[in-house]
């Protein structure tokens, strides 16, 4: 649709709407076809300009440049109904909190179960990389993520939807 200001969604409420971490997700395409179909309003938050779909499900906020600008802005709006597409694990911990459902761009959620123990891998690699040691990056994306990911997030709106929440 175009570029909002920080204005644009007025906080948590009982509307779905689906949340994305924009910087580096893999899956903004994906997202677009399924909140179309769904008819569910996507806000994608990133720290510079994204090319959206001129679509009006899909609104691009663009914050400052501050540290964990993004973050904050989304975890300040997620909460019931809102599914929240991020890598980022301290902020899906802070999602899950909230009451969102949270997926990776894989398509593997995170529960308050997973989500301590994605933090605490994330503080081990973290702290290996700082000794020193050689712990490698991630696996590359693959063509069966995103197939995960594009089930996953239908199965989260579908289930927002038979609970109540409605776009």
């Amino acid at each position: 649709m175009g570029e909002m200001g920080d204005d644009a969604v007025a906080g948590p409420g009982p509307a779905l709407r689906i949340l994305v971490d924009a910087d580096a997700c893999p899956v903004k395409d994906e997202i677009y076809r399924v909140a179309a179909r769904h008819g569910a309003p996507c806000f994608v938050v990133a720290n510079s300009f994204i090319r959206t779909p001129r679509d009006q499900q899909v609104t691009f906020i663009r914050v400052g440049d501050g540290f964990d600008a993004a973050d904050n802005w989304i975890a300040d709006r997620s909460g019931p109904g809102a599914v929240v597409v991020t890598a980022d694990v301290p902020l899906a911990s802070r999602c899950v909190a909230a009451g969102a459902v949270v997926l990776g761009p894989d398509g593997r959620g995170f529960t308050e179960n997973s989500v301590g123990m994605a933090l605490a891998m994330r503080n081990l690699m973290q702290d290996l990389r700082e000794a020193g040691a050689v712990t490698g990056g991630p696996r590359p994306f693959s063509a069966r993520d995103r197939s995960a990911f594009l089930s996953a997030l239908d199965l989260a709106i579908v289930r927002l939807k038979r609970s109540g929440f409605a776009p």
